[in-house]
């Protein structure tokens, strides 16, 4: 079992950087950030864009892995987003993980666009996940679909990782978990019904099982964002449950959240330190 630990951009760096340090020193296996123009529940605080906070965190820490929590075809191109995946990937020595999703409703037109449906995000995140790939393997890439075109895009130098970053795809629904087990490094849910702890486990079961028949019998690394029925880190003993029903289930990864002082994920760092130091390396 790997434990990460997502970081949300709102802190000036001079108080990002030494969490992201901590998470490197607790022994957190990768560290996380949200990549959105704005959040639910969080439009009126502050808001710092993923790819610098990714690239700062790069330059304080050394083997902890980064990762995108979830990147999203909402406001970004395939071909722009190489280029940063490229940098990030590069300045930490490899040690990127690019999560994608297909985005919410929350900043799907923020900058103007059509409202797409829920089955036109999804056409649209199984594009940009094919033309990405391409992007991050090949050389002077032509393409044209309905959704992004590129025209003889040069992605030189390549990844440092090879033959590219892992691609962890995000998934909660029957079509995006079979796209993910075809197509990524991984695969990374949020769960369904977060009514409460069991409907949430029930419905984490039904994905798993799903995933488990489009894989057939193939491994595929499994990404859990512990913080939707429960926070995790609001006691050790939740922390501890989650993680043993998650593991259960077949999860290898299991990413919470940096306590914030209130709201949202609201907790205490006392918390995080006790379970990062006692109960984490208890569990591995």
């Amino acid at each position: 079992m790997r434990f990460g630990i997502a970081i949300l951009p709102e802190y000036r760096w001079q108080d990002a950087a030494r969490r992201w340090r901590q998470a490197e020193e607790y022994g957190f296996d990768h560290a996380w950030t949200y990549d959105h123009l704005t959040w639910s529940g969080l439009q009126d605080s502050p808001w710092f864009g993923t790819t610098p906070t990714l690239t700062a965190a790069a330059t304080v820490t050394s083997t902890i892995k980064l990762g995108t929590f979830v990147t999203s075809p909402n406001f970004r191109h395939p071909l722009a987003l190489t280029r940063d995946i490229l940098a990030i990937d590069d300045v930490s020595g490899g040690r990127f993980l690019c999560g994608i999703g297909a985005g919410g409703s929350l900043d799907a037109t923020i900058q103007g666009g059509p409202d797409l449906t829920p089955r036109q995000r999804q056409d649209r995140y199984e594009e940009f996940v094919t033309l990405l790939d391409t992007l991050l393997t090949t050389d002077g890439v032509d393409f044209k679909g309905e959704y992004y075109e590129t025209r003889n895009g040069r992605t030189l130098p390549g990844c440092i990782q090879q033959p590219r970053v892992p691609l962890i795809l995000a998934g909660n629904g029957p079509r995006s978990v079979r796209f993910a087990a075809e197509h990524g490094d991984g695969w990374m849910t949020t769960g369904g019904d977060k009514t409460t702890l069991d409907t949430w486990f029930a419905s984490l079961a039904d994905l798993s099982h799903r995933l488990d028949d489009a894989l057939e019998g193939r491994h595929l690394d499994r990404y859990l964002s512990m913080d939707n029925a429960q926070y995790a880190l609001s006691s050790t003993a939740a922390f501890e449950e989650i993680t043993t029903r998650a593991a259960a289930l077949g999860f290898t990864d299991l990413i919470t959240h940096w306590p914030r002082a209130e709201g949202v994920y609201g907790g205490s760092e006392d918390v995080l330190e006790q379970v990062a130091t006692e109960v984490i390396p208890r569990l591995r």
